[in-house]
């Protein structure tokens, strides 16, 4: 906001001559009704006529500029919240995205910061415009008559605790408001991006029901908050209407008994009729005040959020990034679900090692907790000999290729995707990375070659040609360690085979860690762990495991049949 000073020093300058313009206007009346028309002096007619019009303009131009320097203002500094809180966003960990949905947080970065753009561009330009109004109008009115003025607004104390339960009942109801508009986004999310799975099990009712429902629950809380809007300046308007009639009868006799001019009157009732304008216009900012806070509280609730992910207080960069990589007794729970359960195993620089077992048995943890998305609960883990907990995040990840079912591609182009890894690389780094992961293989049957667009999502390619970018995006990496979870398993026999001997190629001289459920993608990894519960329960070479006829040799069979 303290970029934006002077033009709101200009904006405010401009509003004190617009808000002036009104009582002017209203002093005018005097004159035009005692010297035009009860003493009919026409000379006066052509001087008060552009006394008048001078009003207008003024007034004009002054509103025409706060205006347009208020709402940039506004429009600049919410787009810096929305700056501000998707950096702040992109900052917390995997934990907090999977306790927030999507869609629940698009509507936190949008629709919270919308709602305070449109009340802070309103309210400033009203607060501003109409105090000064106020000020200029009620002035007038005290110089014409101050007991007329007492009258006019003896009932205003009636409605200090009316309107402080309105406030209250707003604020309430539009917290909850936008809680619900949130849950819509999240609907509207969920039935987009599983278009496919609704249409293929007929559920199109049963989600235009669900979203329905939802959309029923908003309307519900924001009719509520609307009407408490909507009762304020009705309120005003009752008191307004008996301060009328109290200075109607009172100065009604004045005039009669010509203790008072009918241009004093004039003016006074001119001045209290544009008075109680501004003063419904103030009285309904209160109501999108808190209307507001029930966004800013929103806002804030984010910024509260805190990464429990955080570097060493002296982070250290990877001393030795092609060494071994051990896990020594670690475990780690989701919810208080224990998975791994006091693991230890050891990665052995420059080689391919593989982890099997069944589904939930820990794998693919193990690769988030190499890449600290999420940490350990005791235990540790070594780099080179180096715990990973003293090593900077950033060259941490900068170390690691991943080539994950779970990567997502963007709606950007085929090459913009594979970039992504390393945004530096030149245009024939990617070239290569796209033919070596047989990205060109689909890409030049495009008229647009690797400028193809991916579609959000990918939408635009297969599930293997998703694939191949993600692969072609870890090649282009080079990291000292690549972590391969289930890199084919998206892939026909004969791209799997093609793919396979690419990341055999690309994997040389570099530690390797291979999830995979197809044994067959293993065979020729230097070592293999077998996973259960948690724990590794049996290691060796694939020849090794078979003569053992344990966990492995009845893994290889389940799969096999």
């Amino acid at each position: 906001m303290s970029n934006h000073i002077l033009l709101l020093l200009v904006a405010v300058t401009l509003m004190v001559i617009e808000g002036s313009t009104m009582g002017l206007l209203s002093y005018s009346v005097k004159p035009l009704f005692d010297n035009i028309f009860v003493e009919k002096s026409s000379n006066m007619i052509g001087l008060v006529a552009i006394g008048i019009f001078l009003i207008f303009t003024v007034r004009g131009i002054s509103a025409f500029g706060q205006r347009s320097i208020t709402v940039t203002i506004g429009l600049r500094v919410i787009t810096d919240i929305q700056k501000n809180i998707v950096r702040h966003l992109l900052g917390l960990d995997s934990s907090f995205y999977s306790r927030n949905p999507p869609g629940a947080l698009i509507e936190r970065v949008r629709g919270d910061s919308q709602a305070l753009q449109s009340f802070a561009s309103n309210a400033l330009i009203v607060f501003g415009r109409d105090t000064f109004s106020l000020i200029s109008l009620l002035s007038v009115a005290l110089w014409v008559d101050w007991k007329w003025t007492l009258i006019a607004f003896i009932g205003t104390p009636l409605l200090v605790f009316p309107i402080r339960g309105l406030h209250i009942l707003i604020r309430k109801t539009t917290r909850r408001a936008r809680q619900s508009s949130a849950d819509i986004s999240n609907r509207l999310n969920e039935i987009f991006h599983g278009i496919k799975a609704i249409k293929l099990n007929n559920a199109e009712q049963h989600e235009h029901g669900r979203f329905a429902e939802e959309v029923r629950k908003y309307l519900k809380v924001q009719s509520h908050s609307e009407y408490g809007k909507a009762a304020l300046p009705s309120m005003i308007d009752i008191i307004a209407g008996a301060g009328f009639v109290g200075v109607l009868i009172f100065g009604g006799q004045q005039i009669v008994n010509g203790d008072k001019t009918i241009g004093e009157f004039m003016s006074f009732f001119t001045a209290l009729g544009l008075l109680f304008d501004p003063i419904r216009r103030l009285s309904g900012l209160g109501g999108n005040v808190q209307a507001a806070m029930a966004s800013l509280e929103r806002i804030y609730a984010l910024f509260d959020e805190q990464p429990t992910i955080v570097n060493d207080p002296a982070p250290k960069t990877v001393t030795n990034p092609q060494g071994d990589i051990s896990f020594n007794n670690v475990t780690f729970g989701y919810n208080n679900q224990p998975v791994l359960r006091g693991i230890s195993f050891t990665a052995p620089a420059g080689k391919t090692t593989a982890l099997v077992g069944p589904s939930g048995a820990g794998k693919t943890t193990i690769f988030n907790l190499l890449c600290r998305l999420e940490d350990v609960e005791s235990g540790e883990i070594l780099i080179g000999g180096q715990p990973l907990m003293e090593i900077d995040i950033v060259d941490l990840r900068n170390q690691i290729s991943v080539v994950s079912q779970e990567s997502a591609l963007f709606d950007e182009t085929i090459h913009d995707n594979i970039a992504f890894s390393r945004r530096s690389a030149e245009e024939d780094e990617i070239e290569t990375a796209a033919k070596v992961a047989l990205v060109k293989e689909f890409s030049d049957l495009q008229s647009e070659g690797l400028q193809t667009l991916a579609g959000p999502r990918g939408s635009n390619l297969s599930g293997g040609q998703k694939q191949r970018v993600i692969i072609a995006r870890a090649l282009l990496r080079n990291a000292p360690i690549l972590l391969l979870d289930e890199a084919t398993s998206a892939l026909d026999t004969r791209t799997e085979q093609k793919i396979q001997h690419a990341l055999e190629t690309a994997a040389e001289g570099k530690t390797t860690i291979v999830i995979a459920h197809r044994l067959s993608t293993v065979r020729s990894a230097d070592i293999i762990h077998v996973i259960k519960d948690g724990q590794v329960v049996e290691s060796g070479s694939h020849e090794q495991l078979i003569a053992l006829d344990g966990a492995y040799k009845e893994l290889n069979r389940t799969l096999e049949q």
